[in-house]
């Protein structure tokens, strides 16, 4: 598997929600970290893996309920962040819908803003459609980022990350 594959499902993965599923994959995605070729990306990812495991994972499920769910500034649905305009949220959710289908996919559970998801279609294509994907989301990333910053969310690295494998992805070397 490409190497900005393993990294995009990575990061959707310590984006979702903890729940027992999570928890029973977390030490699969924990040893999937050493894989990486990237340093400086592994060292993100095992900071936050530690992280988890220091705040232990009841805490941790609590901590992203707060910061995640119950936030209008750092939830993980990328048009509720600048909702000044519902009708342009509403354009953005169906070029976001539009992505999916555009990529033979479609979600039945989750809205098509929502980032894990964004980041598990990017993942399932090849590197040119996937920073075309990622480039679409990457303004609304770009806020996100700043709202992290804002919030102290050790999770701002991991938009970090996503934001360097759109600045990657295509190029040749």
């Amino acid at each position: 598997m490409d190497e900005y594959k393993k990294v995009l499902i990575i990061v959707a993965f310590l984006f979702e929600y903890p729940d027992e599923n999570w928890h029973n994959e977390f030490p699969e995605y924990r040893d999937a970290v050493q894989e990486l070729q990237n340093q400086q990306t592994r060292e993100v990812f095992i900071d936050l893996f530690d992280y988890v495991e220091q705040v232990g994972l009841k805490e941790y499920e609590r901590d992203y309920v707060r910061k995640f769910d119950f936030s209008q500034n750092t939830n993980l649905y990328l048009t509720t962040h600048n909702r000044t305009d519902f009708g342009k949220q509403s354009n953005e959710m169906h070029d976001f819908k539009q992505l999916f289908l555009d990529n033979g996919y479609d979600l039945q559970k989750e809205l098509p803003d929502y980032l894990p998801a964004l980041l598990e279609l990017a993942a399932t294509v090849e590197p040119m459609q996937s920073k075309k994907i990622l480039e679409t989301a990457q303004p609304k990333i770009e806020l996100l980022r700043e709202r992290f910053i804002e919030a102290k969310l050790p999770q701002v690295f991991l938009l970090d990350v996503i934001l360097s494998q759109i600045a990657t992805l295509g190029v040749t070397k």
